[in-house]
């Protein structure tokens, strides 16, 4: 049976030459890089050699690029970590309705801790409103943060525009993004962009899971998380994941080259799915679907079909999707981001998310169009009304 993987928003495949990388320096450059012998100092390399990388491809500091164990931890440390660092300049922090879990969750949990949060809405293609955030800034806003791409409808908010806004009222206020869906996609340059902190996660860009960056710029005060051995200056304890650390390196420098031509391949085919899929009557496309929108995510609602038994119905033809954010997959919910957008009732539960790679084909797509025309037919004429 055909494989066709169209979930690229909730892990990627390995690149090959990251899988043999992380295999070499877990069974033969496995010292610990805070040993002071030649085993450690050979792990330490790693680390410096994926700081390098990092560092040229947001264009910081290698001093400001720190290693965890994935975006949500990334958030985490960025989110509360700036709280109580910067707490007594006033407790006020600001992001968006539609923000992953790491986020809308850890923003929940600073609120349980004395925290106020204001959540702004954003329009029905998924964009936060620049006047909203204005009008939300008040003078103990510590904190905003607002997501590069949307996990789930592929939306672009206006980073650089809302930074400025943030810092015109007052530069002091932090400006975190949560870059998880977008690096790999875009060219991301914090410094230009206005922003203090900036999350990324290995396993969204054909790197290995359980391993993320945080870009800290240097002037930012935030306080550690997790508390032990001190490394990574104090503010990220715990023997470095050299493995992961060389893999995110690699993984990311592999990504970035010849960028341009393989967006300009998945934007081809993002066209010729959605001019396909809305053959299929009774079809809606959430969000925008143009080149201000992500290159490879595609939300569709396909009304009269609950989207769990469309999701399995594909994957009995090989072809593997998402009915939304992996992180909440588990416990299936009606999606808080097409409530955000004001998604009709009829979709809520009736959407796919279909997300591509580097390494989807044109044929993948026409396959995935052809099975859609068979069993979404078919699938409706056994609905209950």
């Amino acid at each position: 049976m055909k494989e066709v993987y169209l979930d690229n928003s909730a892990t990627t495949k390995c690149y090959e030459s990251v899988g043999e990388l992380v295999r070499k320096v877990l069974c033969e450059d496995y010292g610990n890089p805070s040993s002071m012998h030649r085993k450690g100092i050979e792990a330490e390399k790693y680390i410096k050699e994926a700081k390098e990388i990092l560092a040229r491809l947001w264009k910081v500091q290698e001093k400001e690029v720190f290693f965890t164990s994935g975006g949500t931890e990334s958030d985490n440390l960025a989110l509360i970590g700036a709280a109580r660092a910067n707490q007594r300049a006033g407790k006020h922090l600001i992001t968006s309705a539609i923000e992953h879990p790491a986020i809308i969750n850890t923003m929940r949990y600073l609120e349980e801790n004395g925290f106020s949060v204001t959540y702004l809405p954003v329009d029905r293609y998924g964009r936060i409103r620049l006047e909203a955030l204005q009008e939300a800034l008040r003078e103990d806003t510590i904190l905003v943060s607002v997501m590069y791409v949307n996990n789930e409808v592929g939306s672009v908010q206006p980073i650089q525009e809302a930074a400025s806004i943030v810092k015109a009222y007052n530069k002091k206020i932090l400006f975190h993004v949560d870059a998880v869906q977008g690096f790999g996609k875009y060219r991301i340059y914090p410094k230009k962009l206005k922003v203090d902190m900036c999350s990324i996660s290995g396993h969204k860009i054909h790197g290995p899971k359980g391993i993320g960056a945080l870009y800290i710029d240097e002037h930012v005060k935030i306080k550690p998380i997790l508390f032990g051995g001190e490394q990574q200056k104090n503010i990220r304890s715990g023997t470095e994941n050299v493995p992961g650390i060389a893999g995110l390196g690699l993984a990311a420098r592999t990504i970035y080259e010849g960028l341009d031509e393989k967006i300009s391949r998945m934007r081809e085919l993002k066209e010729h799915f959605i001019e396909g899929v809305m053959e299929i009557p009774d079809t809606v496309i959430h969000g925008l679907y143009d080149e201000t929108s992500a290159p490879h995510i595609i939300s569709v609602g396909f009304a009269g079909i609950r989207s769990e038994v469309l999701l399995h119905a594909l994957e009995e033809k090989g072809i593997y999707v998402s009915s939304g954010s992996a992180c909440a997959s588990n416990h299936p919910q009606i999606s808080g981001v097409l409530k955000g957008i004001g998604a009709e009732q009829e979709f809520l539960d009736a959407t796919l998310r279909f997300s591509m790679s580097e390494f989807t084909t044109m044929e993948e797509i026409d396959y995935t169009l052809d099975t859609l025309y068979n069993i979404v037919p078919v699938l409706r004429k056994y609905t209950r009304h």
